[in-house]
């Protein structure tokens, strides 16, 4: 649900990013409607949906690099387009692609990004090397960008959003094209900017989600469909608190008519195994904890047990939930 936004609720204490009804509209086709979202100071929020959702137009329209058909957008109380430069000097923009001047060195675009955000000399070096120490550039500076390989061009593009140390970062797919140490490199900075910056992160990979945001917005057809704590998305998964258990074949009816006898199983799934096992999957009824019940009668009834732990629960079946998907967008957007 979108956050309903006053005029005399600007500023909140701590806000970094306000939107309030921001709507983006192509000819016939509604990208973003009338979506409100407040994002505070040490705030991570990850910025989820489907493709065509409107994740990227409605971070484009934040750093000023798109203008709304209605509707406005603060950040650090500067409005992003009635005071854009203001506006533009709080955020680290990391878009889509990570664009570059291909034939420049690393070592001369950050450079250049420097002296845009007004740099000079000394101070530009100083920013220059901090961000290259920051994401890890340092045997690349001398090879030109279009010569870099798909990761470290998204290095490049980090490198250049955090040289002027904003208050905001807005990042578009930020360990795209990273192999899993870059990724973890890159998460692990972002985790320790956080406390002092608001950072929106938008992702496909849910589990980028759980690693290192505070908080989750899911957008589908320009319109927030969810909004909360990693943690309270996970609690609306169907898995949240079941429990799986894996024994031998043998005893599977047994333990199948056990499991289904408890008061607090909503359901019990099975999937056969290799090896002569099965795994059981209790469903819990309104999220009831099994785990401790599941377990003493495992021990009391002398089981087999292979396999025995509580799911916490599972985004991509929540996002999969309230999503619209692919198919009936295009003839949604065909209509």
């Amino acid at each position: 649900m979108a956050i309903s936004l006053s005029k005399s609720s600007f500023p909140a204490p701590g806000t970094m990013i306000e939107i309030e009804g921001l709507t983006k509209r192509f000819g016939p086709l509604m990208a973003v409607n009338d979506l409100s979202l407040i994002v505070a100071k040490g705030e991570v929020l990850g910025f989820l949906g489907p493709n065509g959702a409107g994740k990227s137009t409605t971070m484009k329209m934040i750093t000023g690099y798109l203008a709304p058909t209605a509707g406005r957008a603060r950040v650090c109380g500067h409005d992003v387009e009635t005071d854009a430069i203001a506006a533009r000097s709080s955020i680290g923009y990391l878009p889509e692609g990570a664009p570059a001047y291909g034939d420049m060195t690393a070592r001369d675009f950050l450079f250049f990004i420097a002296g845009v955000r007004g740099f000079k000399s000394a101070q530009a070096r100083e920013r220059v090397n901090a961000a290259v120490a920051k994401t890890e550039l340092e045997s690349v500076l001398d090879q030109t960008i279009e010569t870099l390989s798909k990761g470290f061009k998204r290095r490049v593009g980090l490198a250049q959003a955090i040289l002027h140390d904003p208050p905001v970062l807005i990042m578009d797919e930020p360990t795209d094209g990273l192999d899993p140490n870059q990724k973890h490199a890159v998460r692990t900075l972002l985790r320790a900017m956080a406390a002092d910056k608001a950072i929106i992160v938008s992702t496909h990979l849910l589990e980028e989600v759980e690693a290192i945001c505070t908080r989750a917005v899911i957008i589908d057809r320009g319109q927030i469909v969810a909004d909360g704590s990693p943690d309270q998305l996970l609690a609306r998964s169907r898995y949240h608190n079941a429990v799986l258990i894996s024994v031998p074949n043998a005893q599977s009816d047994a333990v199948m008519a056990r499991l289904k006898a408890l008061p607090s199983a909503a359901n019990v799934e099975a999937l056969r195994r290799d090896a002569g096992l099965i795994q059981l999957t209790v469903f819990p009824r309104k999220n009831a904890l099994l785990i401790e019940e599941v377990s003493a009668i495992a021990v009391r009834e002398k089981w087999d047990v292979r396999e025995l732990h509580s799911d916490a629960g599972r985004l991509d079946e929540v996002f999969r939930a309230i999503t619209t998907p692919d198919s009936a967008r295009s003839r949604a957007n065909a209509a």
